[in-house]
């Protein structure tokens, strides 16, 4: 683990993105909430929140961190058949928040297929990134839009 004792604090944010491809009918039934298993994005959306708070516990040289806030978004896009998710995470704190935004996006995303396997299980999860982090003295960092 890196030593982050003589950092100062600063307000921190990273915003981490997954991609989900699925079928139109499993999109539609995620959209119109009839799954066996109840409502996927609500679901979803605290399953990626307990990831943020959760992440030192799953990779094993991440800093615990006072975690801020975590905000999980979801973009559905019926022409693509996509699901797309964003997370969102701040803190002030010593270290930044990236991997507490990609773990917090691909646990939504892997909550979304355990949802939907019962009818889709083609569901694949892609595209997994980092879009922007601020904070820090590296300062602020955008991924470049396609």
């Amino acid at each position: 683990m890196v030593d982050v004792t003589a950092k100062p604090e600063s307000a921190r944010e990273a915003v981490a993105r997954v991609v989900l491809r699925m079928k139109r009918s499993t999109l539609a039934a995620i959209k119109a909430g009839q799954l066996a298993k109840g409502d996927v994005l609500g679901v979803a959306r605290t399953a990626g929140v307990l990831a943020a708070k959760r992440t030192p516990d799953l990779i094993p040289l991440c800093h615990p961190l006072r975690i801020t806030g975590v905000e999980v978004a979801f973009r559905l896009n019926e022409k693509a058949s996509t699901l797309g998710i964003e997370a969102r995470v701040r803190t002030v704190d010593k270290t930044g928040v990236e991997m507490e935004a990609l773990t917090a996006a691909a646990v939504a995303g892997l909550t979304v297929y355990d949802m939907v396997k019962a009818v889709d299980k083609g569901v694949v999860l892609t595209d997994l990134c980092l879009l922007e982090k601020s904070g820090g003295k590296s300062g602020v960092w955008r991924r470049r839009r396609r």
